[in-house]
């Protein structure tokens, strides 16, 4: 597959010192940009996923009727929390 490139971008000065400062031994800014787009592509598109797993999820209790408590909810969200924070198998 051929490359493609990404728009240049123009920066304060003071962002692009900062970017510098905190390259990693042999990574060059163009690496860490694209680095830091990949990252951002993957956060983005794991929110719209959670995010529609919430409709989804919100749909079909409308449709079915059947709720489940919030403090419910948490309660669970919190034991699979103090099973991860132990290093237990946490179920899927």
């Amino acid at each position: 597959m051929k490359t493609a490139t990404i728009p240049s971008l123009r920066v304060d000065p003071k962002l692009r010192l900062s970017a510098e400062s905190v390259l990693r031994e042999g990574e060059s800014l163009s690496g860490f940009v694209e680095q830091a787009i990949r990252a951002t592509i993957e956060h983005r598109q794991a929110q719209r996923e959670f995010v529609a797993r919430g409709l989804a999820s919100r749909d079909k209790a409308q449709r079915t009727g059947v709720y489940i408590e919030a403090n419910t909810v948490v309660s669970r969200l919190e034991s699979l929390l103090d099973q991860a924070k132990s290093g237990a198998k946490v179920p899927r």
